[in-house]
């Protein structure tokens, strides 16, 4: 499973609306850190917040992100990727910043684990996508302003060179 017995885990759990519930995830996730023999040390829930929400609007994923900087937690276990985020962009922020502070993600819906080797491949495969995303965003970005500079049209701020009277 890719983190020993006795590894300190915790849970993040999301719901989008106030007649949800995280309790089927909780069940789920402390099932499987029983199976793995890892301990839970913190539980981090949003409810009634939607994933499209970043940190600012989500306050247990922001205090769930400064433990992880902290290294309270050695894994961080979700039931679905789309309970952490729900764009690409997030996601991606949120496993970089995982990397980073050397701090494991196990999504159990899809078996996915960074503490292993395939799922570190999953998270590189992911990450390439959303810098092919990046680079395509800005090809499309640059092929506008070709396309408005040779139409005429000024970019840019304004020159400004207009006196105001007084």
């Amino acid at each position: 499973m890719g983190a020993t017995k006795g590894t300190t885990v915790a849970l993040y759990l999301r719901v989008s609306t106030g007649g949800q519930t995280v309790a089927n995830q909780r069940r789920e996730l402390e099932d499987m850190a029983d199976r793995a023999g890892w301990k839970i040390i913190d539980v981090y829930q949003d409810e009634g917040i939607s994933g499209a929400k970043g940190r600012n609007g989500r306050p247990a994923l922001d205090r769930m992100l400064n433990d992880a900087t902290r290294r309270h937690f050695k894994k961080l276990l979700v039931w679905d990727l789309s309970r952490l985020g729900r764009s690409l962009r997030d996601l991606i922020s949120i496993t970089d910043h995982f990397q980073e502070v050397g701090i494991d993600l196990y999504v159990h819906k899809d078996a996915i684990d960074t503490g292993t080797a395939s799922g570190r491949l999953f998270f590189h495969m992911v990450g390439a996508i959303g810098e092919f995303e990046r680079e395509r965003i800005r090809e499309r970005i640059n092929a506008g302003l070709a396309r408005a500079k040779a139409e005429g049209k000024r970019l840019g701020r304004p020159s400004g060179t207009s006196k105001s009277k007084v």
